[in-house]
């Protein structure tokens, strides 16, 4: 009964927050997999009518082998960024998002199709990361707004107390 009640409440607070949010996530949940197979498929087709089929086939084995390749690649090097800030005793905030969009690319690339593909070679790349990581976080701020702690100017002088 406790338990009702609390996820309860933590439904009516969500509700509150975006009023809309499952409408908004119907809808694009909707277009990731209806229409964007479907423009994969087209394109494919259109693809294969050039070039011909096995070599379509081919070239869509070997971007998921080279994505599952490079993927590997740059989650260890993601990995060992997020491990040295971690000795440094700094959070590594954006390393920890850039894992994340890692795994979305390696997940992305292993989808047939072209589209999925350039987004995921897309956000392979570190600049290409950069890019999508930024809109992440500018949305997120928009969405939830951003809380910024107060600032305290000071000026200071340090003095020696070696006598």
């Amino acid at each position: 009964r406790r338990s009702r009640s609390r996820s309860s409440f933590h439904c009516r607070e969500l509700r509150a927050l975006s009023p809309n949010l499952e409408g908004e996530l119907f809808f694009r949940l909707l277009v990731l997999f209806t229409v964007v197979p479907l423009l994969e498929l087209y394109l494919l087709i259109r693809v294969g009518d050039v070039i011909g089929v096995w070599p379509t086939v081919a070239l869509v084995v070997f971007t998921g082998a080279l994505g599952a390749f490079l993927t590997r690649l740059e989650g260890l090097r993601v990995l060992r960024r997020v491990q040295t800030e971690l000795q440094h005793g700094r959070a590594p905030t954006a390393d920890l998002l850039d894992g994340l969009l890692v795994v979305i690319a390696g997940a992305v690339l292993l989808t047939p199709g072209l589209i999925t593909d350039a987004v995921g070679f897309f956000l392979l790349v570190p600049p290409g990361r950069r890019i999508f990581r930024d809109f992440i976080v500018a949305a997120a701020a928009r969405r939830f707004g951003v809380v910024r702690p107060p600032v305290i100017d000071v000026e200071w002088d340090r003095e020696d107390k070696t006598r």
